[in-house]
């Protein structure tokens, strides 16, 4: 068993669950894990770019759009010479378009070097990720390892010890493998497997201690495909580490089913507390919208209560009482509406993220949910009377009838927000 190389904190409740206690890492000016006025700190969000970071415009722009979609911290790859020297140019042409988001250098095999050359790159990143699977092998690994290390000591960087399942440390493994056939109560190959992603990470870590790195300069991760692993894996480094944890689902797929597999395994360790920042790995469409695992993440977190960024569009899904597709469009219609007008809501009406509407399609649940909402509308279902009765803070406020009912409703949910968050 490896030794706790720092004391952990008393556990905090927050939201629906209590936190993992972790040390705080501050990334940039983004805090990640421990706590803020004795509050856990919020979950972070974290994206990761798909250009060439050698192609400046590309990834600037990039960086920008995941930055304005809410991706509070940004992983670029930096590989070869070209995409080291593009970092400082890319950070400079990003804070002139008042983007200040931390970014993240995604360093393996030749981390050291980079790092060593191109000392512009080191001071322009926040962070330096490295994975102990590549970092080096036999004996070149403590010493590549040390020597990233060393330059995050100098540029007062923190890491991010990032254990892969694609490339886990085989020595380890093999080790762990032999000491596993020895056994009188040998375990199955997989348990060998998750037991070496978690001593990977920890190891590591203890190894970055050693050489003089904080524990509040260490974020550590443990990127699997497969849901249970991933469980198991996390829960092991909540038990036996106060590291703050990186929590991401590994080339978890394209389309619902990344979002699923990442919601699922994601969430089942937020409910227990555990992770302090999050990333989707989804993969877009060809020429798709990278955006989309930003605000996939979001919406996880809000969704379970842990932080709030949008306002929350609850609508019904629709069933034989509800041939129109009124509702539906509504729903669309307002919820298009207020993720086009956020960016200058934010500024104008200060809480307005934590808006609730609501656009219901019968009388069965539409007028219990409408009161439920901050302001909602009970459309009528088929058969039913013509009107759609609006609901303002659990109180019936008017009823809409006629070709309109859509438009006077969308005008009913600004003067609500100009009233309710335009005087603060």
């Amino acid at each position: 068993m490896l030794d706790t190389p720092t004391p952990c904190l008393e556990e905090a409740a927050c939201g629906p669950a209590r936190r993992h206690a972790s040390v705080a890492v501050k990334v940039g000016s983004v805090q990640v894990g421990g706590l803020i006025a004795g509050h856990p700190a919020p979950i972070v969000v974290q994206s990761m770019t798909n250009t060439d970071t050698a192609d400046i415009e590309a990834t600037v722009k990039q960086v920008a759009e995941l930055a304005r979609a809410g991706s509070e911290i940004v992983r670029i790859t930096v590989d070869r010479d070209e995409a080291a020297a593009a970092v400082p140019v890319i950070r400079e042409r990003l804070e002139k378009q008042g983007v200040f988001v931390p970014l993240v250098g995604d360093f393996h095999y030749i981390g050291h070097t980079l790092l060593a050359e191109h000392p512009a790159c080191a001071e322009a990143l926040a962070k330096y990720r490295i994975n102990p699977g590549n970092v080096g092998f036999k004996d070149k690994k403590d010493r590549q390892f040390s020597a990233i290390i060393e330059m995050a000591l100098k540029y007062n960087k923190p890491v991010r010890i990032g254990a892969n399942w694609g490339s886990l440390d085989q020595e380890l493994l093999t080790a762990l493998m032999d000491e596993n056939a020895r056994s009188n109560a040998p375990i199955e190959a997989r348990a060998v497997m998750r037991e070496a992603m978690v001593q990977s990470a920890l190891l590591s870590a203890q190894r970055a201690e050693e050489l003089g790195l904080g524990a509040d300069k260490i974020i550590l991760s443990a990127k699997v495909s497969a849901v249970q692993d991933l469980i198991t894996i996390y829960r092991m480094l909540a038990q036996r580490s106060c590291y703050a944890l990186h929590l991401g689902l590994t080339e978890a797929g394209m389309g619902s089913k990344g979002i699923v597999a990442s919601s699922a395994a994601l969430g089942i360790l937020l409910q227990e507390g555990i992770g302090d920042t999050i990333r989707f790995s989804l993969t877009p469409e060809p020429g798709g919208d990278r955006t989309l695992e930003v605000k996939t993440a979001q919406e996880l977190l809000q969704t379970m209560g842990f932080r709030v960024f949008v306002p929350l569009v609850a609508a019904c899904p629709g069933c034989g009482r509800t041939t129109s597709t009124v509702f539906q469009e509504l729903a669309r219609d307002i919820q298009t509406w207020i993720s086009t007008s956020m960016p200058e809501w934010k500024t104008r009406y200060p809480g307005v993220e934590a808006l609730n509407v609501a656009v219901m399609g019968c009388i069965v649940n539409g007028p219990g949910e409408s009161k439920h909402a901050d302001i909602g509308i009970s459309l009528p279902g088929t058969g039913e009377t013509p009107a759609a009765p609006v609901f303002i803070d659990g109180q019936k406020a008017k009823t809409l009838r006629g070709p309109t009912i859509a438009a006077d409703f969308k005008l009913l949910v600004a003067e609500y927000i100009e009233t309710r968050y335009g005087t603060r």
